[in-house]
């Protein structure tokens, strides 16, 4: 207890005030507290006193806080109860308070303030090093004035970190760090850099043991770690760095890394009690990144699949410039299952598609790499896209109904997901389309008109209920083919409508660079953190020159074998390909006898000057013929079986009133 006269000079204290401040009776008497105690937060306090002295209203239990002249290294919290003092005739003769020591009351709250601030402050995101830099932050200045987060590598990537030898120096990498000045001088690294650690300094033993370490003074006598680190004894002497924390990260019983905690500004030292504030700050943080560290792992991973699973080559052809962008979500969902690719068909053709897959993570890239390779088998039987989507969708059923026992996220990611296809005739100049629930392509003219295809939507995958229609267009040499997944358009903030006007007007600017055009589009319609994955392909068609491409009508005679040989010999010298004449003689001798024999007129052959030399052979029979493999005894049956030795690929086409038998052979040779 104290009392202050009208002036708020002393003119009596108790015992237990001399012994709690540390002040005696005879140094209070006649002086303020701000003269007695400057460090104690005197201003508020003798703020809170006038007003009692002139009000008359009591206050009770205010706290404030400082250092007192018994401790000043240490931090303290005072609670007073402040009357006013009157006579009988009620003059004001002064004011008495009485204080209450509130020092681990308020450090009780401090440390719950901090522990709620460090849980809502920290973890906010799965990224690893933005989560150690929350870490960092909601350490300063209220525990310590440095604070620096080291991981180990694999962790940074997302991977379970290596066990590392505890007699040797332990080498991390500075994830985040903190100070309370701008710049942190007080680092010997940046983040993002490695630093290491000998075995006897505190983090050295805090990784060998996994438990947390305290040295209340950086002295060279208390620290015999020091002078075998030169960099951090400049440090130390430079800033006068004195106390020191070092807690290990730890979650799930494995050590991730370390936190290490510095006083300079402050002159008390570390104690016991800020260990235990630290450990518990740290072991939230802990889970924090241990989380981050999960999800980067599976992100990595599933991106990684994703893109094993995406066409690494998309180059199509020389009648076709292709370029292509696949952009990641940037959403805690993680990877989805958008895709595309680019196939080489029969007869100078290039398919084109572009798919979707519902939802993220590992099964949507997964079921992306089942449909595309399914889309691929499809197309080597050089099926239409309305019938290729529609054995498509068969095949998803099928797999839905495999799955309907077992987990059912596979099977969520097929059902519903979108799909494209569309195949590129660079020689007639049309392309034929067909989509399962996707968004319509756009096409631009070569004078720079842009249009979206005017198409049946058709049902999405695995719904089995519409069929499929295809639509045909002219494709002009020169237009750009543009086809893309619903992320690129649509979103929370705008209708797939107003995504299709934006895009329209970034590629009616002109240009026909297919990788200007998607930087263009990339740069102008994606945010930095797309909310869900996009693919988008962008194709310039090319026509095949006339002038490649050699068609000859056949009559259903055999006589016309010999002249169509000559005449294919001719076409080739005029091609400079006469290295492939006899090769071609068999293949053309072979296709066209069978045509004569087995099938029905009309009877034409196409030969296309191509990356590789097509013989085609079209007839009026729908029947397909066998390759086999003749016994020594057969007299026949040898004919296909030198077509597919003599070519890099063969197959045959339908057609709705015919089929196409042909052949391709690569031109290296020539």
């Amino acid at each position: 207890m104290g009392v202050l006269d009208t002036e708020l000079r002393y003119v009596w204290a108790n015992d237990e005030l001399e012994r709690l401040g540390g002040v005696p009776l005879a140094e209070r008497l006649g002086r303020t507290p701000h003269e007695v105690q400057p460090m104690l937060d005197p201003d508020s306090a003798e703020a809170v006193m006038r007003r009692v002295l002139e009000t008359g209203e009591p206050v009770l239990d205010f706290e404030f806080t400082g250092r007192v002249r018994k401790a000043p290294h240490q931090h303290h919290a005072a609670a007073a109860s402040v009357f006013r003092i009157q006579d009988a005739a009620d003059r004001v003769l002064g004011i008495c308070f009485m204080v209450i020591d509130a020092t681990d009351r308020w450090r009780s709250r401090e440390r719950l303030a901090l522990l709620s601030e460090a849980g809502e402050r920290v973890g906010n995101t799965l990224d690893i090093l933005h989560t150690a830099q929350e870490l960092a932050d909601v350490a300063v200045p209220r525990l310590a004035d440095f604070v620096t987060v080291d991981l180990f590598e694999p962790v940074i990537q997302g991977q379970e970190p290596t066990p590392q030898s505890p007699r040797r120096a332990r080498t991390l990498r500075r994830a985040a760090q903190q100070s309370v000045r701008p710049g942190v001088p007080e680092s010997v690294a940046r983040i993002g850099q490695e630093t290491s650690y000998a075995p006897g300094s505190p983090v050295g033993r805090c990784l060998a043991d996994g438990k947390a370490h305290l040295e209340a003074t950086l002295a060279p006598a208390d620290s015999p770690w020091i002078p075998d680190d030169p960099e951090r004894a400049a440090k130390v002497a430079e800033f006068g760095l004195h106390s020191y924390l070092s807690v290990p990260i730890r979650a799930r019983q494995t050590t991730l890394g370390v936190v290490g905690f510095l006083r300079w500004q402050r002159s008390d030292p570390f104690e016991e009690e800020d260990l235990e504030l630290a450990k518990e700050v740290v072991a939230r943080g802990a889970l924090c990144i241990d989380n981050a560290r999960r999800y980067t792992r599976e992100h990595t991973g599933a991106l990684a699949l994703q893109r094993s699973l995406l066409p690494r080559e998309t180059s199509g052809s020389a009648e076709l410039d292709v370029a292509t962008r696949y952009l990641p979500a940037g959403s805690k969902e993680g990877v989805g299952g958008d895709w595309f690719d680019v196939i080489p068909l029969s007869g100078a053709r290039i398919g084109l598609v572009v798919g979707d897959v519902v939802g993220h993570g590992v099964n949507a890239a997964a079921t992306m790499g089942r449909l595309r390779t399914a889309v691929r088998a499809l197309a080597d039987m050089d099926l239409p896209p309305d019938e290729l989507l529609a054995h498509l969708d068969d095949l998803v059923t099928r797999f839905i109904d495999e799955d309907s026992s077992g987990d059912r996220s596979a099977s969520n990611a097929l059902l519903g997901s979108s799909c494209l296809v569309m195949n590129l005739d660079p020689v007639a100049q049309r392309c034929t389309m067909a989509r399962a629930g996707h968004p319509p392509p756009a096409l631009v003219g070569p004078d720079g008109t842009v249009r979206f295809m005017e198409m049946p939507a058709g049902p999405p995958l695995g719904l089995g209920y519409l069929p499929f229609e295809t639509t045909e267009i002219d494709v002009p040499h020169g237009s750009l083919l543009v086809l893309y997944t619903d992320g690129l358009v649509a979103g929370p903030e705008q209708d797939m409508e107003a995504g299709q006007h934006k895009l329209s007007g970034i590629l009616g600017r002109g240009g026909d660079d297919p990788e200007a055009v998607c930087d263009d589009v990339v740069a102008e319609l994606v945010p930095a953190k797309p909310r869900d994955d996009i693919a988008l392909m962008v194709a310039r068609a090319c026509a095949v020159p006339q002038d490649r491409v050699a068609v000859i009508e056949l009559d259903s005679d055999p006589a016309v074998v010999a002249s169509t040989r000559a005449e294919v010999d001719r076409q080739l010298a005029d091609w400079g390909l006469d290295d492939l004449a006899f090769s071609t003689e068999l293949i053309v001798s072979e296709l066209v006898t069978n045509a004569i024999r087995y099938a029905t007129g009309p009877l034409r052959l196409r030969l296309i000057r191509q990356s590789v030399l097509i013989c085609e052979v079209v007839d009026g029979s729908s029947t397909s013929p066998h390759l086999r493999h003749a016994r020594t005894t057969d007299e026949g049956g040898r004919g296909l079986f030198l077509v597919a030795q003599l070519s890099k690929r063969w197959g045959t086409r339908y057609l709705p009133t015919g089929k196409i038998i042909w052949s391709e052979q690569e031109l290296a040779a020539a």
